[in-house]
């Protein structure tokens, strides 16, 4: 198990060289596995764009694999489609079913799993260690008050809709766990340590490459940062999908359009967005999509009890 200073090391090591130490890390996946025994975990998005270039530098026929849940921007189910040898997955549960029978995704994983475990724990006593979290009483091992609590977010015990976590396990994670049990292979995928606790704790437990997991799992840009990635789009002229706009290199890297991509809907860190937040700009980017999202799907009530603005045009002043 690493630990976080080696993860503070590798990522502030300048990018030339973190990507030397991803091909090694690429490298020794595929000689374990195989080029035909992989595969290129491909979203669209930035990341794994970039994911898929420096693997292809070194793998120039290994396999890419997109999930299409439907949910994408038109532009990157289009970027998509672009490629070579790009398998494409669908989930079996239509979205609108998803969040019938499982709930919204809001917040972040975590928050969603917590408020959906703690509801179950006030019916049934299951789960009590999320219902404290929620209410702020769960401790560490040593006594402490847990910095995982997260009373915040307890007022959402009372929200009159669903909420869970379970959105991108039934929409990506399981049309991807099928394909591994089809054919054997095992992914390469662009996550980030990063992006959020979970990911940084399954990095340090695992690596790079995550040999003994239950799925064999390769992150071998884990240790990147987002300027990292948007770095080597501008230095390497790497076109990508047109929703994101250009990378554009001032006091930092950034895009001039999303930000982020995935799915339109989602709701995780909509609350951190600053103005126009991504349901403000789809409303003018895409409105026939931000109305089934916001009123056909049900999201405006959604951001409505967590008080998040999501009409365009509205006066900051």
């Amino acid at each position: 198990m690493l630990d976080k200073y080696t993860l503070k090391l590798r990522q502030s090591m300048p990018l030339r060289d973190k990507i030397r130490f991803t091909q090694r890390r690429v490298n020794e996946w595929i000689d374990h596995f195989g080029v035909n025994g992989c595969y290129v975990s491909f979203s669209g998005g930035k990341d794994s764009t970039v994911l898929l270039h420096v693997v292809r530098e070194l793998y120039p026929d290994i396999e890419a694999v997109f999930v299409d849940t439907g949910l994408e921007y038109p532009e990157i189910r289009s970027f998509v489609k672009a490629f070579d040898n790009v398998t494409i997955l669908r989930p079996e549960m239509r979205f609108d079913k998803v969040l019938e029978k499982y709930g919204y995704p809001i917040v972040s994983k975590e928050v969603s799993e917590c408020i959906d475990q703690a509801r179950k724990a006030l019916m049934t006593g299951k789960y009590p260690y999320r219902l404290a979290k929620l209410m702020g009483t769960a401790k560490d091992k040593d006594g402490n008050k847990s910095m995982y609590n997260q009373e915040k977010w307890k007022f959402l015990l009372d929200a009159p809709f669903k909420i869970s976590n379970k959105c991108c396990n039934v929409m990506k994670k399981k049309p991807a766990h099928e394909y591994h049990k089809k054919t054997g292979k095992v992914p390469f995928i662009a996550t980030m340590a990063s992006e959020s606790k979970r990911r940084e704790q399954k990095y340090l437990q695992s690596g790079c490459n995550g040999f003994k997991n239950k799925i064999p799992t390769s992150t071998p840009i884990a240790f990147w940062t987002e300027q990292d990635v948007l770095q080597y789009i501008y230095e390497n002229n790497l076109p990508i999908a047109s929703v994101y706009g250009e990378v554009i290199k001032g006091d930092k890297y950034y895009t001039t359009g999303c930000q982020r991509t995935g799915c339109m809907f989602c709701g995780y860190g909509c609350h951190l967005d600053k103005y126009p937040n991504r349901f403000q700009r789809l409303a003018e980017t895409h409105p026939k999509q931000y109305d089934y999202i916001i009123n056909t799907l049900g999201m405006g009530k959604v951001l409505d009890f967590i008080n998040v603005e999501y009409k365009p045009n509205i006066d900051k002043g």
